[in-house]
């Protein structure tokens, strides 16, 4: 007789029935659409916004022919070929003060960086390279024609895209949109996204804590996650563990907002109402994930509204926000470029794998020494266990088909600076 339990699946196994995280990833580019609509925003209150259209220069940039050093310009005809030759220095140029005398035979200009060059000169020596006596200088045979000069417009042409629909306005490109004059711009409108907790354990910060209750960070959490998306927010508040108040609440938030995102209730416990309130209302497209943490992730669409269910977990929420609910958001704002930057850096820890799953473990980015950059673990890995991840500077990525780390091996990282 086989007196072994049956066992049902856990968030702690890898089984065929969870969706791999590259899988998952293209389900929810598949399902996202950018939302429409578009608005004029002043430049300085365009910082974190989405470009709805290219936009082109007006301008050339540098807008004239202008010197790139510090020196002289002369004819570059008058260049010697062999020995030496001296010029009269006439006059001096400025950055925006230009020095308007006619440039003669045998004559040159002492001009600065970044000013207008004279008419008939296309040559810049430098004025290292340049033996000065009163007005007079004396050049040799080691320059060339056109040196040290910048051609208007040689950065950028009059009517040249210089960004592209879709770019992040970020501090240089805001920079670069001024340098041009561009006072105004058209961007994309923000998405309004609506979140809540779930579960009779969470109460909110003010409120009286029975036993067995805990404070709601997750809230908290992803609230800072979305402000730094740039996203208009509507906070639901605490939502009592029950189907139909979950049902009430997906069902009329999913009329306003674009975007809606829950925490806690999508696992398999008797209790966790969410999936079976997105059942009645709309399409479950997957419920599991290979990674860890954050295994019990749930995607689906109300109508046109797409859903987020995170785990309750605090550490497995901020881990399936970053991996998959803040690349959807950016692609519903039009954002074109989705990728996140990984590299390699030796591990100092010794990190346990099993195959199977994607894993986040967080980890603390340190310069040794002399001078090379290595990562460690930032301690206890659970998924309630907040003080790994404020302690840490960066996840340490261990792909599905990886095994144990011993110290020393590479580990791809990501660091959290990336995702502010």
């Amino acid at each position: 007789m086989n007196d072994r339990i049956r066992t049902a699946e856990s968030c702690q196994d890898s089984s065929d029935s969870s969706l791999s995280m590259t899988d998952a990833l293209a389900t929810i580019r598949k399902k996202i659409v950018p939302i429409s609509g578009s608005q004029s925003v002043a430049l300085r209150d365009a910082l974190g916004r989405v470009l709805a259209n290219p936009v082109a220069s007006p301008m050339n940039v540098p807008a004239h022919r202008n010197s790139a050093m510090d020196g002289y310009a002369m004819r570059g005809e008058e260049l010697p070929t062999r020995d030496r030759c001296e010029l009269q220095v006439i006059g001096t140029a400025f950055a925006g003060k230009p020095c308007n005398r006619p440039l003669g035979p045998g004559q040159c200009v002492r001009i600065m960086t970044g000013a207008k060059m004279p008419d008939a000169a296309d040559t810049v020596i430098m004025q290292e390279q340049v033996e000065r006596s009163g007005d007079i200088i004396s050049i040799d045979a080691h320059n060339r024609p056109g040196q040290n000069v910048r051609q208007a417009g040689e950065d950028i042409p009059a009517g040249g895209v210089v960004l592209h629909a879709g770019q992040l306005l970020n501090p240089p490109r805001l920079g670069l949109l001024a340098s041009l004059g561009i006072a105004e711009l058209r961007v994309r409108r923000r998405p309004r996204v609506a979140f809540f907790s779930s579960g009779d354990e969470i109460k909110s910060i003010g409120e009286r804590l029975e036993e067995g209750q805990i404070y709601d960070s997750n809230r908290y959490t992803l609230h800072g996650m979305l402000t730094n998306l740039g996203v208009d927010l509507v906070d639901l508040g605490v939502i009592p563990d029950r189907e139909d108040c979950i049902f009430v609440a997906l069902q009329e938030a999913s009329k306003e907002v674009d975007l809606i995102l829950t925490s806690g209730g999508v696992s398999v416990g008797e209790a966790d109402h969410v999936v079976a309130a997105l059942r009645r209302l709309g399409t479950i497209h997957f419920s599991k994930v290979a990674i860890k943490p954050g295994r019990p992730l749930t995607f689906g669409q109300i109508d046109r509204t797409p859903f987020f269910g995170l785990p309750g977990n605090p550490v497995a929420v901020m881990t399936t926000f970053l991996q998959f609910t803040r690349p959807a958001i950016l692609q519903m704002r039009g954002a074109s470029d989705l990728s996140l930057p990984q590299f390699e850096l030796p591990c100092r820890s010794r990190l346990r794998k099993s195959p199977g799953r994607t894993e986040f473990q967080r980890g603390i980015m340190t310069q040794e020494p002399e001078g090379k950059w290595v990562v460690h673990s930032s301690g206890r890995q659970g998924s309630g266990v907040l003080s790994s991840m404020s302690e840490g500077n960066c996840f340490i990525v261990l792909p599905e088909e990886r095994g144990s780390v011993e110290p020393g091996d590479n580990v791809s990282v990501q660091p959290f600076a990336l995702f502010d």
